[in-house]
C-alpha cells in the first residue's frame, strides 16, 4: 500500500501541456487522460469488457451521491467495495457528490454544517456534511476520493463567489481531519482530492489555489467550471489556476468537456479530465472524430455503409457502419446506444493518448491547434 505518486514524464516547449504517469495501488495511469463517468457503478450502456478492450479506459468515476442513495452503502460495504462490486480492478475516481446535491436547487439546503436534500428517487431527506461524505466515500472504495465542495453557479457575482469559496475552504479543513482521522477501507491506499473554487474571479481563485496547495494532497482538482460561463472565461480560469497550482502534482479538471475543450486545458498543464458528454451525446446520436461531428440521425448516412470510424484502434468503431448505426438510432434500438457510446469513449481515450505522444514528440501546439479546428466542423 503507498500513496498516489505523480511521474511528470516532459512537458512540450511551445505550452504548459505535460505527459506524466499516476500510480495507484490498483494501477497505473498515463496522463494525460481521460475518464468515462460510470455515476451509478455503471458506464452508462457500456461493459466493462468494451471499456478495457476497446475503450481502453485506465480509471473510471463513480458518483457518491447516486451510489449513497442506491445500492446503498451497506450493498457496496458487503461487496467490498465498488472495485468488487462492478468488477473494474483499475482505479477509481469518486467524486464527492457536491455538484449533484448543488445542482437540486429546488430541494436542498446550504448551512455551515452541510447540505440536506431530498433524494430524486424517494423525497427522503439526507444530510451531506463533509464528515459524513469522506465516511462515504471510504465505503464507497475509490483509489482517489474528492473533497465536499460547494460549486457555485456560472454567473454568480463577486460576493457569492467569496462565500461560497471560503465555505469550501472551512469544509476542506473537516474533509482533511475526518479523512486522516480514519483509516483506508478496504486494503488500499486511498488518495483526498482538494477542489479550487472562486467563481470567475482571479484574486479568489488564486487564493483558492494556495489554500488548497498548502494541504499538500497527492493531487489538486479545479471545479465550478463548465457551469454556464462563457468558453473563453473557463479557459482564462482555468489556464489562470493551472499557473498557481504546483506541478509536482497531478490537476484534474472536473466535468470538461468537448474534445476541443480538452486539448486546450492539455495545453494549459490540465492532466486528468471527465465528463459525461462522450456517453451522453452518444446516447441522441452525436458522434466525435478526428474530421468532425456526426449527427448520425441525418439522413446523409442512410446509405454510408463505411465504418464509423476505423483509424482509432476500436473494433466497434471499426466494425459497424454508419448507415446501420443510424438504423439502429431511427429504431430506438438498445445495441445504437451502446455502439455510439463505446465509439465516443473510444475516441476521447484515442485522442488523449494521441495528446500524450506529441507531447513527449514535441509537436504537440501545432497538431493541437490543427485538430481543435478539424474536430469542430459538422459532417
Amino acid at each position: 500500500m503507498a500513496a498516489l505518486q505523480f511521474e511528470l514524464h516532459h512537458t512540450d516547449t511551445g505550452s504548459r501541456a505535460r505527459a506524466g504517469r499516476i500510480t495507484t495501488d490498483h494501477g497505473q495511469i498515463e496522463t494525460p487522460i481521460f475518464m468515462p463517468v460510470g455515476t451509478a457503478g455503471t458506464v452508462k450502456a457500456v461493459t466493462k469488457q468494451q471499456l478495457k478492450q476497446e475503450v481502453k479506459a485506465e480509471i473510471i468515476l463513480g458518483n457518491t451521491y447516486h451510489l449513497y442513495l442506491r445500492p446503498g452503502l451497506e450493498v457496496l460495504e458487503k461487496a467490498g467495495g465498488l472495485h468488487k462490486f462492478n468488477g473494474w480492478n483499475a482505479p477509481i475516481l469518486t467524486d464527492s457528490g457536491g455538484y449533484q446535491v448543488f445542482s437540486l436547487a429546488g430541494t436542498r439546503k446550504i448551512k455551515e454544517e452541510g447540505v440536506t436534500f431530498q433524494s430524486h428517487i424517494d423525497g427522503s431527506k439526507h444530510l451531506f456534511t463533509p464528515e459524513a461524505v469522506m465516511d462515504i466515500e471510504r465505503t464507497i472504495g475509490g483509489d482517489i476520493m474528492m473533497a465536499f465542495d460547494e460549486c457555485p453557479p456560472g454567473g454568480s457575482d463577486y460576493q457569492y463567489a467569496r462565500t461560497s469559496m471560503e465555505l469550501t475552504h472551512r469544509w476542506l479543513d473537516r474533509c482533511f481531519a475526518r479523512f486522516t482521522g480514519t483509516e483506508d477501507k478496504y486494503g488500499y491506499t486511498q488518495n483526498l482530492f482538494p477542489i479550487v473554487q472562486g467563481g470567475t474571479f482571479r484574486d479568489l481563485r488564486k487564493q483558492s489555489c494556495e489554500y488548497i496547495s498548502s494541504k499538500e494532497a497527492t493531487g489538486n482538482a479545479i471545479g465550478g467550471l463548465s457551469v454556464g460561463e462563457p468558453t473563453e472565461v473557463m479557459y482564462e480560469i482555468c489556464e489562470w489556476c493551472c499557473e498557481h497550482l504546483p506541478a509536482s502534482k497531478p490537476r484534474y479538471l472536473m466535468g470538461v468537456g468537448t474534445p476541443w475543450n480538452i486539448l486546450e486545458c492539455i495545453g494549459m498543464g490540465v492532466d486528468m479530465f471527465d465528463c459525461v458528454m462522450p456517453t451522453r451525446n452518444g446516447r441522441n446520436a452525436m458522434l466525435f472524430t478526428a474530421n468532425g461531428v456526426i449527427n448520425i440521425d441525418n439522413k446523409k448516412w442512410e446509405f454510408d455503409f463505411s465504418p464509423i470510424d476505423d483509424t482509432i484502434g476500436c473494433d466497434t468503431s471499426s466494425y459497424y457502419s454508419k448507415a446501420y448505426l443510424r438504423h439502429l438510432m431511427k429504431s430506438k434500438e438498445i445495441l445504437g446506444y451502446t455502439i455510439a457510446s463505446v465509439h465516443n469513449l473510444a475516441f476521447y481515450l484515442w485522442l488523449v493518448k494521441e495528446a500524450r505522444a506529441h507531447i513527449l514528440a514535441g509537436d504537440f501546439t501545432g497538431w493541437k491547434n490543427e485538430m481543435v479546428i478539424r474536430m469542430q466542423q459538422r459532417l
